[in-house]
C-alpha cells in the first residue's frame, strides 16, 4: 500500500516536539495518529484538522495494551511510528525504585511492545520506519538524573536490536537530541548556561528535530543507527 496514504504513529505529541511534527506532518497532506496523556487544547486542534488522537497511559503494561488495541481498532495499517513519549523525573530519596519503574516503563517497555505488536501494521506500508527519540545525555552519563539517563540507553540498545530484527522491510533509527527549545519559565541566566554547552550555541527550535525526522523517514539506506542532535555539545 502506499506510504503516503496509512498514518504515522507520534506517541506524546500534546505539547512541544511532538506537536510540533505532527503539525508539520498534517501540512503536508500526511494522516497522523499520536497519542497522549492528558487534555489540551493542542489535541482539540489537532483532532480538528483530521488526526486522530488516543489518550494512553504507559506507566504500566496493562495501559500500554489498552493503547495498542485502540491503535489496532482505528488503523489497517501505519507508515511509521515515531516513539517521542518521555517523562522526566527526578530520583528523590525515598523513591528512586519507583522513578526507575515508571521511567523504564514509558521509555523502554511501551516502545518494545508497540515494535512487537504492530509491525505487522507497518508491514503494509511499502516504506516503513520507527524512529525511537533518545536524549544527548546517553553520550556522557548523568549524575543526577541516572534513571532517566539509563532507560534512554535502553532505548537506543533497542533500536540496535529491533533494526536487525525487522530488517529488511522496516528500517529503525533514533534521533538522540540535546537542548531544542526552551520553557517559558526558563530565566536568563539558566539559558545562558545552557546555551555555551553547545559549539553553536543556538536554542534550534522543534524544527531542527522535523528535519532530522524528515531525513530518517526518506533516505532508503540508514538503519540501526540514531543521529546525534546535539549543536556540537560533543566538541565542548
Amino acid at each position: 500500500m502506499s506510504a503516503a496514504s496509512l498514518p504515522i504513529l507520534i506517541t506524546g505529541a500534546g505539547q512541544r516536539v511532538g506537536l510540533y511534527c505532527a503539525e508539520r506532518l498534517l501540512d503536508e497532506g500526511q494522516p497522523v495518529i499520536i497519542s497522549y496523556r492528558q487534555e489540551r487544547d493542542s489535541i482539540a486542534r489537532l483532532r480538528e484538522r483530521g488526526a486522530i488522537a488516543l489518550q494512553a497511559d504507559f506507566s504500566d503494561e496493562a495501559g500500554i495494551m489498552r493503547f495498542i488495541e485502540q491503535l489496532r481498532s482505528q488503523c489497517r495499517g501505519l507508515r511509521a511510528i515515531v516513539h517521542n513519549a518521555s517523562q522526566w523525573l527526578a530520583e528523590t530519596p525515598g523513591a528512586e525504585a519507583e522513578v526507575f519503574r515508571q521511567l523504564f516503563t514509558v521509555h523502554m517497555l511501551a516502545p518494545y511492545l508497540i515494535n512487537l505488536h504492530c509491525s505487522e501494521l507497518l508491514l503494509q506500508s511499502e516504506q516503513a520506519d520507527i524512529v525511537h527519540v533518545s536524549d544527548d545525555v546517553v553520550r556522557k552519563g548523568s549524575a543526577n538524573r541516572s534513571a532517566y539517563c539509563a532507560s534512554k540507553a535502553g532505548l537506543e540498545s533497542l533500536t540496535l536490536s529491533f533494526a536487525a530484527r525487522l530488517a529488511p522491510r522496516i528500517k529503525v533509527n533514533g534521533i538522540a537530541p540535546a537542548l531544542l527549545m526552551f520553557n517559558a519559565g526558563d530565566d536568563e541566566a539558566y539559558r545562558a548556561k545552557a546555551l555555551e554547552k553547545s559549539a553553536l550555541g543556538i536554542e534550534p527550535g522543534p524544527q531542527a528535530f522535523y528535519q532530522s525526522l524528515r531525513y530518517l523517514l526518506d533516505n532508503p539506506y540508514l538503519t540501526g543507527t540514531t543521529l546525534t542532535l546535539n549543536g556540537g555539545r560533543h566538541l565542548k
